[in-house]
C-alpha cells in the first residue's frame, strides 16, 4: 500500500510539473478538449450516457477498444474514423509529454541523491 501512495505522489508531481510548462500544459488541455468533444458528440449523436461516451472516447484514443460500445449511426462511424486519426496523435503527444516529465523528475532526483 505504501508503494501505491509513493507512486501516486510521484504521478501527482509529474502532473503539477506539466501545469507549470506552457507547451506541456497546452497539449494536456488539447487532450482534455479532444476527450470532451468526443464525449459530447457520442452522448448527443449516438445517445450514449455521458459516462459511457467518455469511456468510449478514452478507449478509442488509447487504442484499448474493448468493443463493448461502438457507433451505430453513419455519422457516428465517420466521426469515429476522423476522431481516431486526429485523437491518436493528440493522445500520443500527451503520453510522450507525461513520460518525458517523469524521466526528467527521475534524473533530478538521481542528481540530488548523488550529492
Amino acid at each position: 500500500m505504501l508503494t501505491f501512495w509513493l507512486q501516486f505522489r510521484r504521478t501527482l508531481k509529474v502532473f503539477l510539473s506539466i501545469l507549470k510548462d506552457p507547451s506541456a500544459r497546452s497539449i494536456m488541455f488539447l487532450t482534455l478538449f479532444t476527450l470532451f468533444s468526443g464525449t459530447l458528440f457520442y452522448s448527443k449523436v449516438e445517445g450514449m450516457a455521458t459516462l459511457d461516451a467518455l469511456y468510449f472516447s478514452f478507449t478509442t484514443l488509447t487504442t484499448i477498444g474493448y468493443g463493448d460500445f461502438y457507433p451505430v449511426t453513419a455519422i457516428g462511424k465517420i466521426f469515429t474514423m476522423l476522431y481516431a486519426v486526429i485523437g491518436l496523435g493528440v493522445m500520443a503527444s500527451f503520453i510522450g509529454v507525461v513520460v518525458s516529465h517523469f524521466i526528467e523528475m527521475n534524473k533530478e532526483k538521481s542528481k540530488e541523491n548523488k550529492k
